[in-house]
């Protein structure tokens, strides 16, 4: 995403806080549920796909479990993993926004919990496009516009009551439906989206951020509010959490929506729509019925 003014692109996260929030995860002990659940899914996608790619790259995964799960793969040869330099066992420390990749050098991208916190996906995703060989594959995962909604919600209302008004706390994630957008924006071809939610149940929300503490998703918003918490509104948190998002035996509902998206570079071996009116058989002939005209009233009705 740009700037208005056409500067550059427009800085939705805080690139030193999303360190320091990876760092801080490593310090405490990373909390990885969510990503296990998601790595090994996709490898799961992946063994149904049933071809071979010879170079691949796990761009941005915030640790080691989608190249735990594709390891042995026979479909994926030689693996790459770029990312953070706070993630040591990366092979190219990079930022996802630049990406130091030839084009047509790679025949599969993968990714997992890493895309959300991007500043400009739509760029993102036409550079993977470019480093894809055609018929190469994009897979990845992303927290979607549902994750969190309950702190969302609960925030809000706590700061509103509290402050007299409300600051970005929650990242704004992408939706479903533009994520699909973006893929073909981007070039790409057979685009599919789908999502997965998961509710995690706490003892209290101090559970909740803990578990985001440790998974190194804590607010990186640029446009954060830079002032500790305060008692008051963090009291009314709790209060309003409790008394909208807890289940009759008292324990709090966080739902965490992981949206997957594919699409493949380009290649004349892929399916491709009809042109409309290439059709060679009427669809009466294949239904085994026959064909009636319209009345002539209804063909007056659909000529206006």
């Amino acid at each position: 995403m740009s700037a208005p003014d056409g500067s550059g692109p427009f800085e939705i996260f805080d690139a030193r806080a999303l360190a320091a929030a990876r760092r801080r995860a490593l310090r405490l002990g990373p909390e990885t549920f969510l990503l296990d659940r998601v790595a090994e899914d996709l490898a799961d996608r992946l063994t149904a796909v049933k071809r071979e790619f010879a170079r691949a790259a796990d761009l941005g995964t915030p640790a080691d479990a989608l190249r735990r799960a594709l390891a042995g793969s026979p479909m994926v040869g030689r693996l790459d993993v770029f990312g953070p330099a706070e993630r040591a066992d990366v092979d190219v420390v990079t930022d996802p926004e630049a990406l130091p990749i030839a084009p047509a050098s790679l025949d599969l991208v993968v990714s997992a919990l890493a895309f959300q916190t991007v500043n400009d996906l739509p760029g993102l995703l036409a550079q993977l496009r470019r480093t894809l060989r055609p018929d190469g594959l994009l897979l990845a995962a992303l927290f979607g516009s549902g994750t969190l909604g309950e702190l969302r919600e609960a925030f809000a209302i706590a700061e509103s009551d509290t402050l007299g008004g409300i600051s970005p706390r929650v990242a704004p994630f992408a939706d479903l439906r533009d994520l699909g957008g973006l893929l073909q924006r981007a070039g790409l071809a057979l685009p599919v989206t789908d999502v997965d939610r998961v509710t995690v149940r706490y003892g209290d929300i101090f559970a909740l951020f803990a578990d985001l503490r440790r998974m190194g998703a804590t607010n990186p918003l640029a446009a954060r509010r830079r002032e500790p918490l305060r008692r008051g509104t963090l009291a009314r948190l709790v209060e309003v959490y409790g008394e909208r998002f807890a289940d009759p035996d008292g324990r709090l509902r966080a739902t965490f929506e992981v949206v997957f998206i594919s699409g493949w570079a380009p290649h004349e071996s892929q399916q491709t729509p009809l042109r409309p009116g290439s059709a060679r058989k009427r669809l009466a002939d294949a239904l085994g019925t026959k064909e009636l005209p319209l009345p002539l009233s209804d063909r007056a009705e659909r000529d206006e």
